[in-house]
């Protein structure tokens, strides 16, 4: 039998006094991570929370691990795991505390899982969230929320503010989490690395829209970097899909998206010489679309 995708959203939108979400379509299958890119204030913890069915969506519909949200989020959020940067612990309890108030709402707590979570945070379950330090908040969330074993887990920002060796275990233990294949991870980060390092696939977000969707490797096999020499100054052809140009001199840096080999022969015959043609990074991507967004606000970008 095939399983219901873990999250389907079809037109969802949501309106701010200063903030619009406009027709969100996004789709995670079973057994997939999606990473969530954008700018602060594009619109990533809103999708991530009307999917929790924290906030109603006022157009389209979310059904997540098959229900309908925010409707039957009671039955739904059985199966799903969610930690926030922003999420609060008691202050005066112990972890211990609150592994065993977790345990006592989900009877799908593994308590071996959980042993095993405490030892790889090195966190001692007897101390007070109190006297935790960021990183350890973060992890003992992340261990009450993992030791449930759900279906889905939905991150907003978890690596945020983190030093490199305490994020590398975050991002271990989000992996490891996949070892079910039926498991599905759908996270936002600013740090396009973490999403880069463990997505299947990547969605930007900007000004309240989804600009591009699609699967990691070709995501990232569609963009190039030309290196361009012009001694004769000639006009650069009028491709569509040319999304950042710079000229220093002689010298032209052209990125492109929709790349197919034959895009620097059309510089060649154009007159220019191709010095090299390179790969972009997540984040060099990801600054191409902010800048070609605000350079032309009112642009279709690819999806």
């Amino acid at each position: 039998m095939d399983l219901p995708l873990a999250i389907q959203c079809d037109g969802i939108s949501k309106r701010y006094p200063h903030f619009q979400l406009r027709d969100v379509d996004l789709t995670l299958e079973q057994g997939a991570v999606m990473g969530l890119v954008g700018p602060n204030g594009a619109g990533k913890s809103t999708i991530l929370r009307m999917v929790m069915g924290l906030v109603g969506a006022d157009t389209g519909s979310i059904k997540v691990l098959g229900h309908a949200m925010p409707e039957q989020q009671i039955t739904a959020k059985r199966n799903i795991g969610f930690v926030a940067e922003d999420m609060r612990l008691y202050e005066s309890e112990t972890i211990a505390f609150h592994m065993d108030f977790i345990k006592s709402i989900f009877d799908t707590w593994d308590d071996g899982y959980a042993s095993t979570l405490l030892r790889r945070f090195d966190l001692n379950k007897k101390q007070k969230v109190k006297g935790l330090s960021h990183g350890q908040r973060v992890k003992a969330t992340l261990l009450l929320a993992l030791a449930r074993r759900p279906s889905l887990l939905v991150f907003d920002e978890p690596t945020t503010g983190l030093d490199p060796a305490v994020r590398k275990e975050v991002l271990d233990e989000m992996m490891n989490a996949l070892e079910d294949e039926t498991r599905s991870i759908l996270f936002s980060s600013h740090n396009t690395m973490d999403v880069e390092q463990i997505s299947d696939y990547i969605t930007f977000i900007y000004g309240g829209r989804i600009v591009e969707s699609r699967n990691k490797e070709d995501f990232m096999d569609g963009w190039r970097r030309l290196r361009l020499t012009n001694t004769r100054n000639q006009a650069l052809p009028n491709l569509p899909n040319i999304r950042q140009a710079q000229r220093s001199g002689l010298l032209h840096a052209v990125t492109v998206n929709d790349y197919d080999e034959s895009i620097p022969a059309q510089f060649t015959h154009a007159g220019l010489d191709v010095n090299a043609v390179e790969r972009l990074s997540l984040e060099e991507i990801f600054l191409a679309h902010v800048q070609c967004a605000k350079a032309n606000p009112e642009m279709e970008l690819a999806k």
